[in-house]
């Protein structure tokens, strides 16, 4: 159970109010207007992040073993003004509305006013970005066809690895100057771009170092008033180690948590990557440290379980930093996306499951926090007891783990070009994207609305609900004699909506590039240092843009209705049927009934559906996959939502298959709402169609009442489901263990169930936290029975 200590450190946690904090602006203008101009832009950046650690308010909360927050206090958040200058109008929202709502001071609303506003309003990257794309993007952006990632915050998804437990930040500084020592002034004509990012991870080096400095003097300067003995002894130990890291590698499992956590602060202040920074396969990277202490008898469970509890902890008082219009839409929630990866396999490929795995799921089951996301990786060769393990915390109800198939992520790498080792110690970051740890950027530049691409196709490149050409022209679907044809339209809108966003996608890298570098983060990604080259200009061993399909179940059903009901079966004229759709079925009831109840759908392993569910799969993988990005990678696709199936949903009318107008989209690779009649089998042996291995990911929801896995038995059948759909090359499945009637309940009475957290996406958050529409998506999500 939970320790005195982390009883009142979660209390703190969970009950900790959201609010701005202006601290990191103030010190971002600052700097800008003492040194821009004067240095390059690499040197810039870095000295931003030193100045900041050096300034910043430091926090250390009563009780706490490990330190350090991202503002003044837990929940405390700063803005990004280089990204997103907000508005007074947009604080004015952020501080009154219902949900994900941030307080925001007068005086913060005056300093934004007098000082953010006007230096920063036509110079954030949200500016540039808008400023710099076409017209035709902009029109497709509000359109809701696709989103961007970039718009209000920087280019994120990447995860640490095993070299910050190995190496302390001087070694890194005898690294980067090693790299300046060796550039070539004769020859290569890039040799002063690299010096520049060299001499910006340098200095970035110190700023980590100078964070680790002054919370070890605050902690010997409580000590020294403290007056509890034990704690003053705790602080000593606090300052001790904060002393050596992050300035050297670690040596104890205490050091090793501090030491990431002291990188994950300065990857998050530098700037607000999306999916924030994940610690990865940290029971592996922690294991070593463990084993030794426990040799020699200075750690045992428990005490390395309050450590880790104190780590999550940390996590949860950040909440990601505020978002407004659109990008709010495609991410309502206040998680900032650390995932952490606990099992899967060793460089070696031997099992990863160790002593340290185990303890990882105490402190995720006791804790029940938001933050960190956490999944288990099971591969052939994890022990059926850590599955079922983790299949007693995910039968409890709240969203975690998720599982996730090592064998088939360890494929996905190797096909998109990754060594054997670097895709063996890769995983699974954000909500489940596939990436080499520690070694690639792989950046999720936004999602693509595959049904309403349809929804244009079948208008012949109007937009029926923005009234705007937005598509090209086609044919008019009524004209069609096949079905073949109306694939062919579809295609052709595909590559057209595709085409418009990936120019937009590399508009954007080039701004990134050249305006906004993180020396920070690039110290410590491979092989930024030996390049001298920054993460976001291609530093990284491998570059990878995805772009992140929605709506998968929703398309294959639209898809299937038209070509069952109108040229195979003609029970209706493609007329008939697109007006019944445009009327959203009123009136229509006799053709309702056809396609909702006497269609084949996707998710009931009925080929008809599922083979056209893998012609979309492929129509949109051969669309995207391969084309180059500026960073000398590629795009590639996966298959999440976050809550974009929401806001993408609301932007479509009426559609083929008898969904209603500005209804939610399935999430991920799930089917459409309460169409998969046949139980969890039929689901995963559909979505196993799909190929899998060669997309960066896909996400598979499943709802199951508790009575469905109650005992051994429900937990063994559990088991064999995911072992079945892992056996298949399924990529991901997680789980909602929660009855319909509870959720209505919560629903009508939030106060009684402030408490509840469910899985929404990729993520977990509290069913009160979520709008009413999202809510009722999770609600008549269908309940399967084995």
């Amino acid at each position: 159970m939970m320790t005195e200590r982390i009883k009142k450190l979660r209390k703190q946690s969970v009950e900790a109010v959201p609010r701005i904090s202006m601290e990191r602006a103030v010190i971002v203008d600052e700097v800008y207007k003492k040194y821009e101009g004067s240095v390059s832009t690499p040197v810039l950046r870095a000295l931003v992040l030193k100045e900041l650690m050096c300034k910043k308010e430091l926090c250390i909360n009563e009780g706490e073993l490990i330190v350090g927050e991202r503002g003044e206090k837990p929940a405390v958040t700063p803005t990004y003004p280089e990204l997103c200058c907000h508005t007074i109008d947009d604080f004015e929202v952020m501080n009154q509305r219902e949900k994900i709502s941030f307080k925001v001071s007068e005086e913060a609303k005056n300093i934004q006013r007098e000082t953010i506003i006007p230096h920063w309003e036509k110079r954030s990257m949200r500016h540039s970005i808008l400023a710099n794309v076409t017209d035709e993007w902009n029109s497709c952006y509000q359109a809701g066809i696709f989103t961007e990632f970039m718009e209000q915050r920087g280019p994120g998804h990447t995860v640490a690895d095993g070299k910050i437990y190995t190496k302390g930040f001087l070694d890194f500084k005898g690294d980067i100057q090693k790299a300046i020592d060796s550039l070539d002034f004769h020859t290569d004509e890039k040799a002063l771009d690299r010096k520049h990012q060299l001499e910006g991870m340098s200095i970035a080096c110190d700023a980590v170092m100078i964070l680790g400095e002054r919370y070890s003097e605050l902690a010997e300067e409580m000590a020294g008033k403290e007056r509890d003995p034990i704690r003053k002894e705790e602080l000593l130990g606090i300052s001790k180690r904060c002393g050596r890291v992050p300035a050297h590698a670690p040596e104890t499992f205490e050091e090793a948590i501090q030491m990431y956590w002291f990188i994950h602060l300065c990857v998050i202040s530098e700037l607000n990557p999306w999916d924030s920074f994940s610690p990865g396969r940290l029971d592996q990277h922690l294991n070593p440290f463990y084993m030794k202490e426990v040799d020699e008898g200075t750690m045992d469970p428990e005490k390395a379980k309050e450590l880790l509890q104190c780590l999550w902890i940390k996590f949860n008082n950040q909440p990601a930093p505020p978002k407004v219009g659109i990008t709010l839409k495609e991410s309502g929630t206040y998680t900032d996306f650390a995932n952490l990866n606990t099992g899967g396999v060793q460089a070696d490929g031997s099992d990863g499951v160790n002593e340290v795995s185990y303890i990882i799921l105490e402190v995720m089951d006791e804790l029940k926090l938001l933050q960190p996301s956490s999944n288990v990786h099971i591969s052939k060769k994890t022990p059926q007891a850590f599955l079922k393990k983790s299949l007693e915390v995910v039968r409890k109800g709240w969203g975690q783990p998720a599982l996730y198939n090592t064998d088939a992520v360890i494929q996905e790498m190797l096909i998109a070009g990754k060594t054997v080792e670097d895709a063996r110690c890769g995983g699974n970051s954000g909500c489940i994207e596939t990436g080499a740890f520690g070694k690639e950027a792989y950046i999720l530049t936004g999602y693509m609305n595959l049904p309403k691409i349809l929804e244009i196709t079948l208008h012949n490149g109007l937009d029926p609900m923005s009234g705007k050409k937005l598509g090209i022209e086609t044919g008019n679907p009524e004209t069609f004699s096949t079905y073949e044809e109306l694939f062919e339209a579809y295609k052709k809108q595909l590559k057209h909506f595709i085409d418009i966003k990936v120019k937009g996608n590399r508009i954007i890298e080039r701004l990134y590039a050249t305006k906004m570098p993180v020396p920070f983060l690039s110290v410590i990604i491979d092989d930024c240092i030996t390049k001298g080259r920054d993460y976001n200009a291609g530093g990284a061993r491998y570059n990878t843009s995805y772009i992140q399909g929605v709506g998968i179940g929703n398309i294959a059903d639209m898809m299937t209705s038209i070509k069952y009901n109108v040229f195979d079966k003609k029970r209706m004229s493609m007329r008939e049927l697109l007006k019944a759709a445009k009327d959203d079925f009123v009136g229509h009831e006799d053709i309702l009934h056809l396609v909702v109840n006497k269609t084949p759908k996707y998710g009931n392993d009925e080929d008809y559906a599922d083979d056209i569910m893998q012609e979309i799969f492929y129509a949109y993988y051969n669309e995207v996959n391969g084309r180059p990005n500026c960073n000398g990678g590629e795009h590639r696709i996966n298959m999440l939502p976050t809550t974009c199936h929401v806001y993408f949903g609301a932007v479509i009318g009426g559609t083929t298959d008898g969904r209603r107008a500005n209804k939610p989209l399935a999430d991920g690779i799930s089917p459409s709402k309460g169409v998969d009649k046949v139980g969890p089998t039929g689901v995963i042996k559909s979505a196993s169609k799909m190929n899998h291995l060669i997309t960066g990911g896909t996400l598979l929801n499943q709802k199951f009442t508790p009575s469905m896995v109650e005992g051994e038995q429900g937990l063994d059948n559990l088991a064999h489901l995911v072992r079945s759909y892992f056996k298949l090359d399924g990529h991901h499945i997680q789980f909602n263990i929660i009855s319909r009637d509870i959720l209505l309940k919560a629903q009508e009475n939030p106060e009684e169930y402030k408490d509840l957290i469910v899985r929404v996406a990729g993520f977990s958050d509290f069913f009160w936290n979520l709008d009413k529409a999202l809510q009722d998506e999770i609600i008549e999500r269908t309940e399967q029975e084995f």
